[in-house]
């Protein structure tokens, strides 16, 4: 067992002896402490137990450390100060200054389109900040963020406990992507033109389905299914496929390869979107509160300059050290 917890030492009774040696009396000290006189006679005798020796004296209407006594009050008292102070003083955090980790989870879509500007502004505004990313997705980050595997997620999400926060980032609409020196597609495509195409999918279920089958009942001509977003714009660059995305990782993509085009699929969809999510345990954490204020900003940003679909809410004020 380790030597911290094998000794019957109540470290509270050491506070008792603090206030009793700046008292003078045990009857002062109860004051101090707003307990009665026999709760103090009582600590001190416990503290002569838990440690072999007695610690004070009676002297006249008072009492005296003992030599045992005033070596254990010099000794202890600089360190009960500091606990006192972290204890109740602010935590300080530096956003300039902090070498921190935090762990963040991100749909792949979001890892192409988010994670490239955000390193950018931490490389500014936080330089010593860390990030490890995790992939999450809609069926995975109600266990991801309620074990503490992540600090923060940006991904699609469905019904959350309410020990995980939610902030909407942005909604937008789903759009089809595709090179038009392959595919003649229209700006406006009908149903059977659209279902005509050849698909490349993106599945989580490691199978052929994707929104038009699942929510619309539709079977489209799937080429390819894809666990990712990653390599989506490769594949239909050059090729006569097309992909049904949401707006924001097509946008992402056109920056690339402004050749390939999009047009409005001939459905239609849920408006579409991602939240930012957190543990409500980390509300107050100043490091995890300046990395979600500065994401909102970024699809701000990215939202006024035409990059990204329409943010949900106003921008955040300009980043700064969080105050505790």
């Amino acid at each position: 067992m380790n030597s911290i917890y094998a000794r019957d030492l109540d470290l509270n009774l050491l506070r008792v002896l603090l206030a009793v040696a700046d008292a003078g009396t045990v009857t002062a000290a109860a004051a101090r402490l707003y307990v009665t006189q026999p709760a103090i006679s009582a600590a001190l005798r416990r503290l002569k137990t838990a440690i072999g020796a007695p610690v004070v004296a009676r002297h006249g209407r008072g009492v005296v450390l003992t030599e045992r006594g005033a070596r254990l009050v010099a000794e202890v008292r600089p360190h009960l100060e500091a606990i006192i102070r972290l204890a109740v003083e602010p935590p300080r955090f530096e956003i300039r200054t902090t070498d921190r980790t935090v762990r963040v989870g991100l749909a792949d879509s979001a890892e192409e389109w988010l994670l490239p500007p955000l390193l950018r502004l931490l490389e500014r505004e936080a330089p010593r900040m860390r990030l490890i990313c995790l992939p999450v997705q809609f069926r995975t980050v109600r266990e991801i963020l309620a074990t503490r595997r992540v600090d923060l997620a940006v991904t699609v999400a469905d019904d959350l406990p309410h020990s995980i926060a939610r902030r909407p980032l942005f909604r937008g609409r789903f759009v089809c992507l595709f090179d038009p020196r392959f595919v003649r597609l229209g700006s406006r495509p009908t149903e059977g033109a659209y279902l005509a195409q050849q698909h490349v999918i993106v599945s989580y279920n490691e199978d052929l389905r994707g929104i038009i089958e699942d929510y619309f009942g539709r079977q489209r001509r799937v080429r390819c299914s894809i666990a990712s977003f990653a390599g989506l714009g490769a594949i239909v660059d050059g090729s006569a496929v097309i992909a049904t995305v949401p707006e924001i990782f097509a946008l992402h993509v056109l920056r690339q390869r402004p050749h390939l085009k999009t047009a409005v699929p001939p459905f239609r969809f849920p408006k579409s979107g991602m939240d930012l999510l957190w543990p409500t345990a980390l509300e107050d954490d100043p490091a995890c509160r300046f990395l979600r204020d500065a994401i909102s900003q970024l699809v701000y940003r990215l939202s006024q300059r035409g990059e990204a679909a329409t943010p949900v809410r106003r921008p955040t004020p300009r980043l700064r050290s969080p105050r505790p």
